[in-house]
């Protein structure tokens, strides 16, 4: 018997709705997939408009670290026309601060006001730290550098690096210096000094630069390391005597101190201290572009430069890749002073 004419188009409609109402569902699926994506890509695509910006410092409100971080977020907002929230996270000599930047996500919105203590030495000295800032942190721009001052006791019978070197030749390991710890900056500058001079002098490390300055003044140690904002007043008004500063060249505010490379045992001589800013590793390399293009501009501002000039500090410039090649020497540096000198933190 021949089937039946009425029933065959049901079963082609059997097989084909469903079909109808797949490839409806799937159509339907791709759209709300594209919807739902179309924020998210227009928040990247958005930087920094998306959110306000977070500028971490790893000490606490009101050093210079801080100083010159808040004069920055407040320029750089300006600029970028986003709030820029300073965010101070104090701890192990600013290895807390950088730690919690090195493990932020890399989307641009988190960023570290570094410098040379927690970025080119902590690692170098203490195996216990949790970043490596080579590869878990960008470099985007340099934005300050500030020489060390080498302050005498009174009384001391040396007036300049070279008659320092001298008396250090003629009594070896007696004179004593003063820096603010152990594998601080200030404590590898004059490690670096003796290396390249061949003297050898007596550390003491101290807590802080008031301590220092109490000291040297009372004639309990020979010598002193001061940053330059510290150092200055006291040689301005007097109060100590600068032998030498550790730039490449003489200083605006300590125009008759003497750059160390002057001495013939020490040529080419420098060693700054250092603010940079830094990004999570894996930062588009757009956005560092930009911030460094940004930072930059702020760094030649009148004003910007005569806040750092009144605290001592050089405005820092050139591309990240510059910044990078700059801390590389660095870190090579230190690793060989480090490893020569035996340092360890205490």
């Amino acid at each position: 018997m021949a089937p039946s004419p009425f029933f065959a188009p049901a079963a082609r409609a059997h097989s084909t709705v469903p079909a109808m109402f797949k490839r409806l569902f799937l159509s339907v699926s791709a759209l709300a997939a594209a919807l739902c994506a179309a924020p998210a890509m227009a928040a990247e695509a958005a930087w920094p408009e998306a959110r306000p910006l977070t500028l971490i410092v790893p000490f606490s409100p009101g050093g210079n670290v801080d100083t010159t971080a808040r004069l920055v977020a407040q320029k750089l907002a300006d600029r970028l026309k986003q709030s820029v929230i300073v965010d101070n996270v104090a701890g192990a000599g600013g290895v807390l601060g950088v730690a919690k930047a090195a493990h932020a996500r890399p989307d641009g919105y988190t960023l570290v006001m570094g410098f040379d203590g927690p970025i080119s030495v902590a690692r170098l000295i203490n195996s216990a730290v949790k970043y490596d800032a080579e590869t878990d942190l960008e470099p985007v721009a340099l934005v300050t550098t500030a020489p060390v001052v080498l302050l005498a006791r009174p009384g001391l019978p040396a007036r300049d690096m070279g008659e320092l070197i001298a008396l250090a030749r003629a009594k070896p390991d007696t004179l004593t210096y003063a820096s603010s710890g152990v594998g601080t900056v200030l404590h590898l500058a004059m490690e670096v000094m003796q290396d390249q001079a061949k003297v050898k002098l007596v550390h003491v490390p101290y807590r802080g630069g008031a301590q220092i300055t109490n000291d040297v003044m009372g004639g309990q140690v020979d010598l002193g390391l001061l940053v330059t904002t510290s150092a200055t007043p006291l040689v301005q008004q007097k109060k100590l005597h600068a032998l030498g500063v550790t730039s490449a060249k003489r200083v605006d505010t300590l125009p008759d101190v003497q750059a160390f490379g002057e001495t013939p045992e020490l040529k080419g001589f420098e060693l700054n201290t250092w603010t940079g800013v830094f990004a999570p590793a894996g930062t588009d390399p757009a956005v560092v572009g930009r911030l460094n293009q940004e930072l930059n501009a702020v760094l030649k501002l009148e004003d910007v430069q005569k806040r750092l000039a009144e605290g001592g500090a050089i405005p820092g410039r050139g591309t990240p890749q510059e910044f990078a090649e700059f801390l590389k020497k660095e870190k090579a540096l230190y690793g060989h002073i480090v490893k020569s000198a035996d340092i360890q933190q205490e």
